[in-house]
């Protein structure tokens, strides 16, 4: 890992051990790779009883009838609740529209939705209870792509629909629609020499992640409950599950449990409000552990999308124009989707200039699976495409895609489609420079350990289908750009409670914040971020849990930027009350305490020259010191709806992919042989956990470039293959060398000069592996995933 950048000035304590800049160990990192980590679905209560979710076995039906009378008789079973049950007049829940049901009622929208809860003392009688319930459906038709939803006649997803959205979209199956219109882009076509359309199909990604959905409710005296759950954002989830379960937020007591991954998939509730509806009911403590088959209904995934592009240039490489349609499938319930299509509409045209554009994004409400969040968040279909575009418009003028791209790059100061200008650095061309200058790896490595071929490094791998016979190499570049932290005037803020004081003689600053530990690291950071500002070696990181104010969800690269933010303004804030106390109680002995810029580093106050002034134990005493603030990032304002024009997003990031790749032409096998990322992350915090980000990023990109995809059934829109079986995730021998370039180019307005960095290399890394592909076989290849029999024609 290489890394260079300008200075980025650290506000003090710059010399204190296990402050930001340094690699510092996760301090849940041993315990994971030892397996002996308590995730959520390890919690146990001694008389709990275990929660089923009953889903439907067809995606779109009236249900005529309900009978739960053989699942109450089942011995053991202690609850059956259905939608009749629920508690309170608030039967739906949604992170922006309110149109999810907790139960099914009517009618069902999607292939495993809920419709039914089972309380039992046995998971196996759980399930089996939940299978003894009857359910008369009346298949409706079902509504599965743009022409079913939009066509005369479509059936509507949702009949009555009263959300915002509703009365300026222009039909009541399209969810949001965001057009993106600057300049004259028909006119500005009349100026190319070259002009190149291509239509794009992105396939349906789960987050897949490991630790599958899982909680805990007890049941309180108070009459409320208190739930431990893996989740990505307490205080949304305690928003939504309040008003259905007919309790103050103050009686919904949330605490994270260990989180087995996310990626979005966390965003949206799951058995949250089940667990603890079964355990409000029951009086007794409720578990709930979805299995895999579950999971993959449990959760949203990214919208599988459909992309229309054209692009012109002028013979010296310049782009003349862009016009875009991006249509993303939302599925039965809105999730997310509208920010989603703010993000594919404002960042279409890519890091680069084009000065006119004509782009529309919307998403359509369907009868597939709900979609919602997912690493990336609607600028990974986009990026899919334009870079496609991108190769497509070098090879008609005869160009380099790469010099191609360069001539184009955006750069700070660059006025972006929306209208809004990059203010902060876009080192878009140097990326792309670091990626192509990197050496390429040897061919037929294969061949390198021996005579014999080691066939793990073959495409194929152990299938030892391939002996190095018809096996081609490609080369393939790409570039992508995206938002940091939450858009479109959302109030994006965090919380962080921070606590300096004396414990058995040493300084302790004890930092509680709400952030969901996802294996983003944050916990890390919020310690060194916490020994940077107090200069002390101890910190507890509390657990995180709604008895401290909102964190925000972990998603959208922003927790290092907002939480870490407001764990640095709250240190901030504790510091000068600490030099305050020291004033009083020491000014009279030293006149530094006075004149000087004081630091506490090591454990003591020092000059900013380095002169020690007192230690911090002597200073506090009995004291301590407590600040609970909310922090913001700079505002930023809603797209026009007609025009798209606003200053939507806060910070931009960015990253470059070269993949190297060889192919079976004959048996359509594909093996990425390395896949070179170069990023700027404006300061890294923890090196290490930054390298991490950016290698698991372009993993799940090339995921979903050559294997990952949920299959929906186009007639019955029901999920053809939901289990790790026959939805692939890459493992460790799909996984090739990933050489890392990181740039620290501070951005001036954010904590540390710091960027987000989690999602950039999950854009780029998916049309690199794809551009790769097709110079290796000259085919056009338009779709994610690549499978075998596109490469055959079989």
């Amino acid at each position: 890992m290489a890394t260079t950048g300008i200075p980025t000035s650290l506000t003090q304590g710059s010399r204190t051990r296990g402050g930001i800049g340094e690699s510092t160990l996760r301090p849940d990192g041993t315990l994971k790779v030892t397996g002996e980590f308590a995730y959520a679905s390890d919690l146990w209560h001694e008389d709990m009883l275990w929660g089923h979710t009953l889903r439907s076995t067809v995606a779109h039906a009236e249900i005529r009838s309900l009978d739960i009378a053989e699942a109450l008789a089942t011995p053991g079973v202690h609850a059956v609740l259905t939608h009749e049950d629920l508690p309170a007049a608030v039967k739906h829940y949604g992170l922006e529209i309110k149109d999810t049901p907790v139960l099914a009622h009517g009618k069902v929208r999607h292939h495993g939705e809920p419709v039914a809860l089972v309380a039992a003392d046995h998971p196996e009688t759980a399930r089996r209870a939940a299978a003894r319930i009857r359910i008369d459906y009346a298949d409706l038709p079902v509504v599965t792509d743009e022409a079913s939803a939009t066509g005369p006649g479509a059936p509507l997803v949702h009949e009555h629909r009263t959300d915002h959205y509703a009365g300026q979209v222009p039909h009541p199956n399209v969810l949001h629609r965001q057009p993106v219109v600057r300049g004259d882009a028909a006119r500005a076509a009349r100026r190319a020499d070259v002009i190149v359309t291509g239509d794009y199909v992105f396939g349906m990604q789960d987050q897949a992640f490991l630790g599958p959905e899982s909680g805990l409710a007890v049941p309180a005296e108070d009459g409320g409950v208190d739930l431990y759950v893996a989740t990505q954002w307490l205080h949304a989830d305690l928003a939504q599950m309040a008003p259905v379960l007919g309790l103050p937020e103050d009686k919904v007591r949330m605490t994270l449990s260990g989180v087995g991954g996310a990626f979005g998939g966390r965003e949206d509730i799951s058995m949250q409000i089940h667990a603890c509806l079964l355990a409000l009911r029951t009086g007794r403590p409720v578990k709930m552990v979805y299995n895999r088959f579950e999971s993959f209904f449990g959760h949203v995934h990214r919208h599988p999308a459909r992309l229309h592009y054209e692009h012109g240039a002028t013979r010296d490489g310049k782009l003349t124009h862009m016009k875009c349609r991006i249509v993303l499938d939302g599925g039965a319930y809105a999730s997310s989707s509208p920010a989603v299509v703010g993000n594919a509409a404002s960042l279409s045209a890519g890091p680069y200039v084009v000065d006119d554009v004509d782009i529309e994004a919307l998403a359509l409400y369907t009868n597939n699976p709900p979609c919602g969040a997912m690493r990336g968040f609607g600028a990974v279909q986009a990026c899919f495409a334009y870079e496609a575009q991108m190769d497509k418009v070098a090879a008609a003028l005869g160009m380099d895609p790469v010099e191609f791209r360069r001539i184009n790059a955006m750069e700070q100061g660059t006025l972006l489609p929306t209208g809004q200008r990059v203010d902060s650095p876009a080192p878009v061309a140097e990326l792309l420079r670091r990626v192509k200058a990197r050496p390429l790896p040897p061919e037929r490595q294969w061949l390198l350990a021996g005579e014999e071929a080691d066939v793990r490094a073959l495409p194929g791998g152990l299938s030892n289908t391939t002996h190095g016979e018809g096996v081609v190499r490609g080369v393939g570049y790409a570039v992508g750009i995206k938002n940091v932290g939450f858009s479109e005037g959302f109030d994006d803020y965090s919380t962080a409670r921070v606590r300096l004081e004396v414990i058995n003689g040493v300084a302790v600053a004890v930092v509680h914040t709400a952030m969901a530990e996802v294996g983003q690291g944050g916990v890390t950071v919020h310690a060194q971020i916490a020994r940077t500002e107090l200069g002390v070696a101890q910190v507890t990181i509390v657990p995180a849990d709604t008895r401290v104010g909102s964190a925000g969800s972990t998603s959208a690269s922003r927790q290092t930027y907002v939480t870490g933010g407001a764990v640095k303004n709250s240190c901030e804030h504790v510091r000068e009350r600490v030099l305050e106390i020291g004033r009083r109680r020491f000014g009279t002995y030293h006149p530094a305490w006075a004149t000087a810029e004081l630091l506490l580093e090591d454990g003591r106050v020092v000059t900013d020259g380095g002169e020690v002034l007192a230690e911090l134990v002597d200073v506090l005493g009995e004291e301590a010191v407590e600040v609970e603030l909310e922090w913001r990032h700079r505002p930023t304002e809603a797209f026009d709806l007609r025009t798209g024009q606003g200053n939507g997003h806060v910070q931009y990031s960015f990253a470059a992919h070269r993949a190297v790749v060889e192919v079976d032409t004959e048996l359509g096998l594909v093996k990425v042989v390395e896949l070179a990322v170069a990023q700027d992350v404006g300061k890294a915090l923890n090196p290490l956990s930054v390298l991490g980000q950016i290698q698991g990023g372009s993993t799940q990109g090339l995921g979903v470039a050559v294997m990952e995809e949920i299959v929906v059934d186009p007639v019955t829109a029901k999920v053809r293959n939901p289990s790790f079986t026959d939805y692939l995730i890459p493992t460790i021998l799909d996984t090739p060398t990933m050489p890392v370039d990181i740039l620290e180019l501070a951005d001036d307005h954010a904590p540390y000069g710091l960027r987000g960095v989690g999602e950039a290399p999950t854009l780029s890394s998916t049309p690199a592996v794809l551009a790769a592909i097709r110079a290796a076989t000259g085919l056009e290849l338009n779709r994610t995933p690549v499978r075998p029999e596109h490469l055959t024609g079989t």
